[in-house]
């Protein structure tokens, strides 16, 4: 089981001052505990279920930027990007670049968007469901072409691009980490099964039936089922014990995810940071 650190709750105490170097400082020490992942939300208010949408969000890929240059191993990516939110050449320039200036530890997650509040509130496109899960599929295969050697063009029904051209390539072989998130059974895991090299799904009751539903597409697809990372998110309340951090991890591997990434639901991650480097050994023992 592979831990990563999701960073989703940026209302830190200290305020705005506080941001980027506690930012800093959790990056720096979640690497020194083992944490091999770190991600950021795609939002730019702050999401339900975290809190209020006037608490405090940064932008995502400027967030990744920073990041990188506090870390040195770490895998650097969203969870997960909005695919309305950037022009598909843009985004695999801006994974492109985060991957040559970070070393190759660039990835995209990346899914049909959700927050149409935000979307609409900043004047961003959020289109009908279809239409976003078709440019979904349209902007994971310009990304693909964008990172390989062919540079013509794209003609989609929603994205035309005149060529696909995007130097410095990246360093990953053979392209950055593509994760599709979503648990959607007919399009989001058909998309994973055709493209992705990972999902991102939540834990639960329905976490096994979704993963047979994936092993499903990929058979329908012709592709190795265990080729693909089986991710999910896992909440930390402050004050969980080590016991129950450690049950969640057994119990996720169980329902079959290789992937867990963790997400501090209080204003001090490093507390979290502290708990995963208590508890490195035994955390790479399940």
């Amino acid at each position: 089981m592979e831990i990563g650190l999701h960073l989703a709750n940026l209302t830190f105490e200290g305020g705005t001052a506080a941001l980027a170097p506690t930012l800093a400082r959790v990056a720096r020490e979640a690497e020194a505990a083992g944490v091999a992942r770190l991600t950021v939300m795609d939002h730019l208010w702050q999401i339900r279920g975290v809190g209020p949408a006037e608490n405090a969000m940064l932008e995502a890929y400027t967030t990744l930027g920073f990041l990188a240059a506090h870390t040195e191993r770490m895998l650097l990516h969203c969870l997960v990007t909005g695919v309305t939110y950037r022009a598909p050449g843009l985004l695999a320039k801006q994974i492109a670049t985060l991957d040559v200036l970070s070393g190759g530890r660039a990835g995209l997650g990346i899914g049909a968007a959700w927050n149409e509040e935000e979307a609409t509130g900043l004047g961003l496109e959020f289109p009908p469901m279809k239409e976003r899960f078709e440019r979904l599929e349209e902007a994971v295969r310009i990304c693909l072409q964008m990172w390989s050697d062919d540079e013509g063009p794209f003609e989609g029904e929603h994205y035309r691009l005149g060529r696909t051209l995007s130097e410095p390539a990246p360093i990953s072989r053979p392209h950055p980490y593509l994760m599709i998130g979503g648990s959607g059974e007919r399009k989001t895991l058909r998309l994973v099964a055709q493209y992705a090299d990972a999902c991102n799904i939540f834990g639960g009751p329905d976490a096994g039936r979704k993963l047979e539903v994936l092993r499903g597409h990929c058979d329908d697809v012709g592709r190795d089922y265990d080729e693909i990372e089986k991710t999910t998110i896992g909440g930390l309340a402050p004050g969980t014990s080590p016991d129950e951090l450690l049950a969640s991890l057994r119990g996720a591997k169980e329902q079959g995810f290789t992937v867990m990434y963790l997400m501090p639901a209080g204003p001090q991650p490093l507390e979290t940071v502290e708990l995963l480097a208590s508890l490195r050994e035994e955390i790479a023992a399940i």
